[in-house]
């Protein structure tokens, strides 16, 4: 009974195969042609959508120097431009001779990479975009002004890693010997058309306590220069006895251009107030003062528990990322009024809110200082919590508006070759309203 089914299944078998094959003639070519012609057909079709799809919608990638990257267009923290130099036209002609001194005052103390990097590292930036500016002369007797680049900000303590500053007076006072028994041009006005910078806590006293530097108040070799300092305020003060023009400190621009391409926020900003940095509970008495007069411990014991706020007292090496998640940054005083928060602040986008009773600020009249943030009177951080919801409520939106403004970020960074309206283009701007100390063009005019 098994044997016919057998042999039948294999006829069956048999007889497909046979038909298969019988078809394998000139059906099967041209299945196999048209096969082929459907599928080439197929993916002509295809690929000619897709590319026509491309074509249609695609908008050419129009981000150029001077234009925000989309992720950070929310917070417009820094906008790229052209590295251009500036124009001297636009700058009254202005020309400045920058002294070659020893490395021992300069070049020799960049062997530490923290040299050029710090909050202090403007006598730097500034320094090196002389080099570089066409508003340099190498003829000294056409120049308006004498730079002279001496670094005094680069001895860091094997301590706890700070600048050191005691040595800053004599060294220099060295260059300042130098020069005048070398050349005549500082003996000719008693240094008055010389440029010097003092980019730390109380500008040219040198000193990082206010007590102690009011003391010691300007040596008397530099009260009649121009200093480039850090610290302003808007009443009298031993430190301010000598003509100044306040700067802002050093903030990398490559740092921050670092934070806006790797931090992924999309413009969110889910921080309400931040604030990162030292902040005692028990502020020691320093010869009669308290770090930060206490601002910070009322802000610590007073917000430390406000979900609202975002206080950390430890160092983190990101904590620009933080800024730019923030809409309120925290700029109280610490020793000194002024802080690199201030300048971090603004070319992140956050609003900063300054706590620092007559801090005179940089470059006011590129800065519209109070249009773009908060200040709050130091007796009065109490309220801080009640002061900025009352802000996010009104008029928020407006300051942020202003803070995005691209020049503004501009105006308070240092380039190691300067672009017209950056910080160094700003303190030349502001030289060409010292002319009248010019030798240089008193003698012309004589003439």
């Amino acid at each position: 009974m098994m044997e016919p089914k057998k042999q039948s299944k294999n006829r069956g078998f048999y007889v497909r195969m046979k038909l298969l094959n019988h078809n394998n003639g000139g059906n099967r070519n041209r299945g196999l042609f048209c096969y082929r012609y459907f599928k080439w057909v197929l993916w002509f079709s295809l690929s000619f959508y897709f590319f026509a799809s491309f074509l249609f919608n695609h908008k050419p990638n129009t981000i150029s120097k001077t234009t925000v990257p989309q992720y950070s267009k929310a917070s417009r923290a820094l906008i790229e431009y052209p590295e251009t130099q500036h124009h001297r036209d636009s700058l009254n002609g202005l020309k400045i001779y920058v002294y070659d001194l020893p490395s021992k005052y300069n070049s020799d103390w960049l062997s530490n990479e923290r040299c050029s990097n710090h909050l202090f590292a403007s006598e730097v930036a500034i320094h090196k975009a002389l080099l570089n500016s066409d508003v340099r002369t190498f003829d000294p007797y056409e120049a308006d002004f004498f730079f002279v680049p001496v670094y005094v900000s680069c001895n860091f303590s094997t301590v706890n890693g700070f600048p050191a500053i005691g040595h800053a007076r004599s060294l220099i006072s060295s260059a300042i010997k130098l020069i005048s028994s070398e050349f005549t041009f500082w003996n000719r006005s008693s240094g008055s058309d010389h440029i010097f910078v003092a980019s730390h806590d109380f500008g040219s006293c040198f000193h990082t306590l206010e007590d102690v530097a009011m003391a010691d108040g300007v040596p008397e070799f530099l009260r009649k220069s121009i200093i480039l300092q850090t610290f302003g305020v808007k009443y009298d003060h031993p430190c301010q006895k000598a003509e100044h023009i306040v700067i802002p400190p050093y903030i990398s621009p490559e740092s921050v251009r670092k934070t806006l391409a790797t931090s992924d926020v999309n413009g969110r900003r889910d921080i309400f107030a931040f604030f990162r940095g030292k902040m005692e509970v028990h502020p020691k008495n320093v010869s009669g003062r308290f770090y930060s007069k206490k601002v910070r411990t009322v802000i610590l014991k007073k917000f430390g528990n406000d979900r609202r706020f975002y206080l950390k007292r430890h160092r983190f090496i990101d904590y620009q990322s933080e800024i730019l998640r923030s809409t309120f940054c925290l700029c109280p005083l610490g020793w000194a009024p002024w802080s690199p928060r201030l300048v971090e602040s603004v070319v992140l986008g956050c609003v900063p809110v300054i706590i620092a009773d007559g801090i005179d600020l940089p470059f006011s009249s590129a800065v519209p200082w109070s249009e773009i943030s908060v200040t709050v009177a130091e007796k009065d951080v109490g309220k801080l919590g009640t002061i900025l919801e009352n802000v996010a409520a009104t008029n928020l939106s407006t300051i942020q508006q202003k803070l995005w403004d691209p020049r503004i970020s501009r105006a308070l960074l240092f380039h190691d070759r300067t672009v017209e309206g950056d910080a160094t283009w700003q303190v030349l701007h502001a030289l060409t309203e010292k002319l009248s100390r010019s030798h240089h063009r008193s003698r012309v005019l004589s003439e």
